[in-house]
């Protein structure tokens, strides 16, 4: 009987979250435009996302534990924002869990909504800035990511809590960090790499962990090589070691070793083997960039290819590989 209850529960938290999700993507029948008020970005046909490629992407499955896991979050994260509206930190909180779910037209919304109530809040930017790259709107998300730029100068440096925590349940990075980090990433995919450059050195004075650090110096070090300054990557990896306080960005870590000459491309990512994850396409795009860097470009091309076959698009990898197919920048001498 106990196990009976159990599932009976259970099926109510997902059908009561997906009422709820369902209502913040769409709006239901009596207030359907309760988010869609503001930009052609969150307008009532802009819900479909096309790659950099031209190809449409689907949400990728999800197993059952971790949507129910997401979606029980979400069904939190809603009470509250029907409980606090005008919450700056509900309305952030309910809009990232959205996300979760690749709600991620709805989440524009509902940030959209909030930044009505704080139009300069650049927590609120910052995180529809993001969610703007996710879906290929980089101009939009430029424009964002810069306005939390501003909004954030005289600010003091505030610690950003993670939405799924780490092993060690300690956050890793700062607003301030991700703005600058999401900031150069859209200039970089963009093919602003002077300006992407500028973002990550400004990103890479606030990393005072190792987490942060191997991740912006990874974008920062491949953003030099394809602005033709060798130098200045190479100096960025004198403070790499292969011992470092690393808890999540391990991926960045091995892709800064590769850069050294402490390990080979193949015991990163192969082609034959490799699963796809949001963890392959991390290392699938910085060899990649590797391959070319060193003058294979066809392999470079290939394993960019090869990424694009993942059904994890929202990844940063395989958005920076799209990139690369799109414009044929990494190949084209």
């Amino acid at each position: 009987m106990k196990k009976v209850t159990t599932y009976l529960f259970l099926i109510m938290i997902v059908f009561q979250s997906c009422l709820k999700i369902e209502s913040a993507d769409s709006g239901d029948s009596d207030n359907s435009n309760e988010f869609l008020s503001d930009t052609e970005a969150v307008s009532a046909d802009s819900n479909k996302i096309v790659s950099l490629t031209g190809k449409m992407l689907d949400a990728p499955d999800m197993d059952r534990w971790t949507k129910l896991k997401f979606e029980e979050k979400l069904e939190e994260a809603y009470t509250d924002y029907q409980q606090y509206p005008d919450s700056l930190e509900v309305i952030a909180w309910y809009g990232r869990r959205l996300s979760h779910l690749y709600r991620y037209h709805a989440s524009i919304q509902v940030f959209t909504e909030g930044l009505k109530k704080f139009p300069d809040s650049f927590e609120l930017y910052r995180h529809r800035g993001h969610r703007y790259l996710t879906i290929r709107q980089v101009d939009h998300a430029i424009d964002d990511l810069e306005k939390a730029a501003f909004y954030m100068r005289n600010e003091p440096v505030e610690i950003e809590e993670p939405s799924i925590p780490n092993s060690r349940n300690v956050p890793r990075s700062s607003i301030q960090f991700n703005v600058w980090y999401h900031l150069g990433l859209s200039y970089y995919i963009k093919g602003n790499f002077d300006k992407a450059v500028s973002a990550y050195k400004k990103c890479l004075s606030l990393a005072n962990n190792h987490d942060m650090l191997v991740s912006v110096t990874h974008w920062l070090y491949i953003t030099y090589h394809k602005i033709g300054n060798v130098d200045a990557a190479e100096n960025l990896l004198a403070p790499i070691e292969e011992k470092m306080n690393v808890i999540e960005n391990f991926q960045y870590h091995k892709l800064l070793l590769l850069y050294k000459g402490l390990l080979k491309p193949t015991e990163l990512y192969d082609e034959s083997t490799t699963d796809g994850s949001v963890n392959q396409l991390t290392l699938g795009y910085g060899v990649g960039s590797w391959y070319y860097n060193n003058g294979s470009k066809d392999k470079a091309l290939q394993t960019f290819n090869k990424m694009l076959e993942s059904p994890y698009w929202q990844a940063f990898g395989y958005l920076a590989a799209e990139m690369e197919i799109a414009s044929r920048s990494a190949i084209a001498g």
